[in-house]
């Protein structure tokens, strides 16, 4: 037998799946996907992959290609109908993220191109404006790349100094090591809000919590919690938070990054160009008001209004009957991976999203990939951008199957189905 999820993610999943899982009309919301309805290597797709991207329902498709046909302009710049309508439509889905987040205000919702680019905002502007060398940024070890080489560049040209918090072997923050690190040179905690590789839902608000009391900030990597759950960031207190469209099941090269007031007034632009001043002269530049201080140049206006449509999408279904379906899934899919001999599942916290990560003994997960890709699933394998956690646990790499609310029962018995043909042919 493999190793087993612990029974308290077993007793949280099931809980979470009574009533919520059991509603979801699962095979009513597939059709919304078209893309999910074809055939790889003549077998039915089995798509598995949407820690890396998700699939958009038709509604995304529709208000993408409607922009393009109906409203194509530049925005904030020109007075004519079509500019004007594609400016409010645009403005629109900065309300929207305002609600979806429970911003404030809504100038503190800052379009990006996604995560990545607004965690390389924040390091960048942050850096420039408050870090001096010897000043302490405090990451765990659970981090996406893209939430550590920033850092890293920092500290390689301005003398900072990278924490990394510790995990336990489950995969989750260990508490006592964390707050010790909380030192009088911390200048800004830095953290995934869910593993992209283990699953593992941090204790937010706790940590966010833990660092105010000595008045650091927190920026929050929220790419893989806000396809999953609610996110309230008044209640969560954090000073910074970023997602990407493309996780949220929207288009790819748009995010958003929420800022409180008092930090985006603070921080310097990030680029320079147009949209992001008030007047330029040869001696001096006057910036923009925010949120526009932070957007230089003309951005992707037709994913940014199909952004628009997935969030009225994600809304209409409900996060509560979403992640009860996708609890289900997680508590099943863990049970039966389990049930396979020479299978490790790696990531086994109490509070967990939709993500299995594995490694199956005498095979490189690459390999299995490639064979089940052939069975018509599609995993991710590899380190997921966190070779420091494959590190953390000894592996190459693993293979990651990553749930969405589109997924049913059956996908995951022909994950196994195919793992299992997998360990016939190279095990």
């Amino acid at each position: 037998m493999g190793t087993a999820v612990t029974q308290e993610i077993v007793n949280q999943a099931e809980a979470a799946s009574v009533g919520a899982g059991q509603s979801f009309d699962v095979e009513r919301v597939r059709r919304d996907f078209p893309i999910l309805h074809q055939d790889v290597h003549g077998k039915p797709l089995v798509y598995l992959d949407n820690a890396a991207t998700s699939q958009k329902p038709l509604a995304v498709i529709d208000a993408e290609r409607d922009f393009y046909l109906h409203d194509c302009a530049n925005i904030h710049r020109g007075v004519h109908e079509l500019s004007e309508r594609a400016t409010h439509k645009y403005e629109e889905v900065r309300r929207k993220i305002q609600r979806l987040l429970n911003a404030r205000e809504v100038h503190e919702i800052v379009f990006l191109r996604g995560t990545t680019e607004a965690l390389n905002l924040v390091a960048n502007t942050f850096g420039r404006k408050i870090l001096k060398p010897g000043d302490e940024v405090l990451i765990t070890a659970m981090e996406h790349h893209s939430n550590i080489v920033p850092w890293q560049i920092l500290r390689d040209e301005r003398g900072i100094v990278l924490k990394v918090a510790p995990i336990n072997d489950a995969g989750e923050l260990i508490w006592e090591e964390y707050e010790s690190l909380l030192g009088p040179h911390t200048r800004l905690v830095s953290v995934a809000h869910v593993s992209n590789v283990l699953g593992t839902i941090n204790p937010l608000k706790r940590i966010v919590q833990a660092a105010h009391a000595k008045d650091i900030p927190v920026l929050v990597d929220g790419a893989q919690a806000a396809p999953h759950m609610p996110i309230d960031v008044q209640e969560l207190d954090c000073d910074f938070y970023t997602f990407s469209s493309h996780k949220i099941f929207g288009p790819t090269g748009v995010g958003a990054l929420y800022g409180k007031t008092r930090w985006l007034e603070t921080l310097p632009p990030y680029q320079g160009g147009g949209d992001m001043i008030r007047s330029v002269s040869f001696e001096k530049t006057v910036y923009n008001a925010l949120p526009y201080k932070f957007e230089a140049g003309t951005p992707n206006i037709g994913a940014t209004i199909g952004l628009g449509a997935a969030i009225d999408y994600v809304a209409a279904l409900g996060y509560e009957k979403m992640a009860g379906h996708e609890h289900d899934l997680l508590v099943y899919g863990t049970e039966r991976l389990s049930e396979i001999t020479g299978l490790r599942i790696i990531g086994t916290a109490r509070e967990k999203a939709s993500v299995i990560s594995f490694v199956v003994e005498g095979i490189h997960p690459h390999d299995i990939g490639t064979i089940l890709d052939h069975e018509g699933v599609a995993i991710r394998t590899g380190h997921h951008c966190a070779e420091p956690l494959m590190h953390r646990f000894n592996v190459p790499a693993t293979a990651r199957a990553s749930l969405a609310f589109y997924n049913t029962r059956k996908e995951i018995d022909r994950l196994v189905a195919a793992v299992q043909r997998a360990k016939e042919l190279l095990g």
